[in-house]
């Protein structure tokens, strides 16, 4: 087995190559879990949401606002945490949070306290909150640990491996807990996806190990022994490249994470797919098609930068530019595979501004603020694009079927009316309305919302300007 000395870190990266690629592929599992975990609740929505008796506006405050609010505020004092204390400990105790929480979502249900009924929303919210707080612990220490055991030149393709969690936990999410849904409930999906993470993360501890921080950055090179919020904030303000990458990245995630909550509810009303249908037949394989153009668009950029420097902006920027077209054509066909390949395309082509937004996010920044810059990019990006992305298709959603059903006459029908078994009993004039304006005011909202990938992907490119001055790493 061959290691590398301090002397070589910068050439080789922290160990072997052959426990290198162990350590990436630990934290690719953990990040699959961190999505598995977050995106369960968009996957088991056809069924769960009727029960709870939810509009489309709660469902998105429930699955974005309320999950990423927690989510972002925690993750800044715990990556300042992770700059100085034990990364790998730090992930250990916050992925057996997270998954612990995910397992008490499946308990949701009303419950009396003095007399006050809560009821089953704010419990499963609350819970949501847990999962949030959890999973703040994950990236940031991930990311840092990354950038000690590979080496800049090799960084791009590392972190358009890690990337491919974003999309491979959705993928897991649909096959297990789609079929689970289908066969005994929206409630043992929870159970069965969240109790296993508390064993991976006592595998982790046990079997990865915390580098020397710094060890991957030149000889030479000059490290405090501690840095602080304010330090890491002051570094990346005089870096407009971050910025700029921020912006895109933060759009892409209103888009992404909008348009991934709501895609099951989408097929279920467009065509009439049940949650296991949804997630096997559509959901699964564009995750899986999509995890490809992640990894693809890392080892695209690293043999393309030594000609084109700048590669890690805009070629992340033209592929949610090209995404467009695509999900147009699977948010307007009334052809169930015409739809499949549209989201298939859509998200390969979009999905590599994961690369780009991992490898600038802590490529502009010294070794010693890392962490904390990948959190400050995580507390917009989620904060604004995880956080209102759902709430605004959500609310767009029921906007637009209010309207719509007020123009046929039917300004008195909710929402509620319209889903699952409490359609039944209507009159035909208002089952009708339902048929028309329920899945046509999703579509429209999921259509309006990707076009706006133009523009993040144009923030991407506009990066480019500042890049090759502003990296640290290269």
């Amino acid at each position: 087995m061959t290691t590398t000395t301090a002397a070589e870190g910068h050439i080789h990266g922290f160990g072997s190559k052959a426990y290198r690629s162990y350590v990436l592929t630990a934290l690719l599992v953990i990040y699959i879990m961190n999505f598995v975990d977050r995106q369960l609740l968009s996957v088991v929505a056809p069924q769960m949401k009727p029960e709870l008796g939810i509009s489309d506006t709660a469902f998105g405050l429930l699955t974005g606002f309320g999950f990423a609010l927690l989510y972002t505020v925690v993750g800044i004092p715990l990556a300042q945490v992770s700059e100085t204390r034990h990364r790998v400990w730090i992930m250990t105790i916050c992925v057996a949070l997270w998954s612990f929480m995910t397992a008490l979502c499946g308990l949701a249900a009303p419950i009396v306290i003095g007399g006050v009924t809560i009821g089953a929303f704010w419990v499963l919210l609350a819970c949501r909150v847990g999962v949030g707080i959890g999973e703040a612990g994950c990236t940031p220490p991930a990311n840092s640990l990354i950038a000690d055991y590979f080496p800049p030149q090799n960084r791009a393709a590392a972190l358009g491996y890690y990337a491919m969690g974003v999309t491979l936990g959705g993928v897991l999410a649909n096959v297990i807990g789609g079929p689970v849904t289908d066969a005994f409930g929206w409630r043992w999906a929870f159970f069965i996806v969240g109790m296993p993470g508390v064993l991976i993360a006592i595998v982790l501890k046990m079997t990865v190990k915390e580098p020397p921080r710094g060890y991957t950055d030149p000889p030479g090179t000059v490290r405090k022994a501690k840095t602080s919020f304010r330090d890491g904030l002051r570094e990346i303000a005089s870096k407009p490249s971050f910025w700029a990458m921020t912006a895109g990245a933060t759009i892409a995630a209103f888009c992404g994470y909008g348009i991934a909550t709501f895609q099951s509810l989408f097929l279920n009303r467009s065509f009439g797919l049940s949650a296991g249908d949804a997630a096997v037949m559509i959901n699964a394989p564009v995750g899986v098609i999509s995890a490809f153009g992640t990894v693809a668009m890392g080892w695209l950029v690293q043999r393309l930068t030594p000609r084109h420097p700048t590669a890690i902006g805009w070629l992340p920027g033209l592929g949610m530019i090209v995404s467009v077209p695509f999900y147009v054509l699977a948010f307007t066909t009334h052809n169930l595979w015409f739809c499949l390949a549209g989201l298939c395309i859509g998200g390969m082509s979009k999905y590599g501004y994961l690369t780009g937004q991992y490898t600038i996010g802590q490529g502009v920044v010294s070794a010693q603020v890392r962490a904390v810059s990948i959190a400050i990019l995580l507390f917009v990006v989620n904060l604004l694009g995880y956080g209102l992305g759902p709430l605004f298709i959500g609310a767009l959603s029921d906007a637009l079927f209010h309207l719509q059903a007020t123009g046929m006459g039917a300004a008195e029908l909710t929402r509620k009316a319209c889903e699952g078994a409490a359609r039944a009993p209507l009159p035909a004039d208002l089952q009708a309305v339902c048929k028309v304006a329920h899945p046509q005011s999703l579509q429209r909202s999921m259509l309006i919302t990707s076009a706006l990938y133009a523009v993040g992907g144009g923030f991407f490119i506009l990066s480019c300007r500042w890049l090759q001055r502003d990296m640290v790493a290269k």
